[in-house]
């Protein structure tokens, strides 16, 4: 349902709010690693990410990315939007321009309900949220599982 770059966008945030709370900025290099994603492509990404302020960026000796403490928790639904607009919690399941109660596709009854529970995870569950499931270890943020700062 997501793009690769908000996949990317999601996973970039959880991995910085789990360093930033071991009280380190990880820098492009670090997150694309931990992420599994092109350090180039990890650099675009994250610059929308700056751009939008979702995330705060420091160049230099001890720069890296972060999380301002005085901003309250980040939900999916707003890196979602940023990164691919709010269409992915509207547009038609069977990819048609006109989809309605009125004039439905073949899939509207059934890809609703989804569609509307997917916005009810989006804008329920925070990076925050999420970077305290790998903590407390009940999930993982890539592939291999690694700890965290370790």
């Amino acid at each position: 349902m997501l793009t690769k770059s908000t996949e990317y966008a999601l996973r970039a945030l959880v991995f910085i709010q789990l360093k930033n709370n071991i009280g380190i900025r990880p820098g492009v290099p670090e997150i694309a690693g931990e992420i599994e994603a092109p350090v180039a492509f990890t650099a675009k990404i994250l610059q929308t990410l700056t751009k939008h302020k979702l995330v705060g960026s420091m160049k230099g000796r001890g720069g890296g990315f972060f999380f301002r403490e005085s901003e309250s928790e980040l939900s999916l639904y707003e890196v979602v939007v940023v990164m691919e607009g709010n269409s992915v919690f509207t547009r038609c399941g069977f990819g048609l321009k006109t989809c309605s109660d009125s004039a439905p596709c073949p899939l509207h009854d059934s890809y609703a309900p989804i569609r509307e529970g997917y916005l009810r995870i989006a804008r329920s569950e925070t990076i925050q949220s999420l970077a305290l499931k790998i903590e407390q270890g009940t999930a993982r943020l890539n592939s291999v599982g690694k700890p965290i700062g370790k």
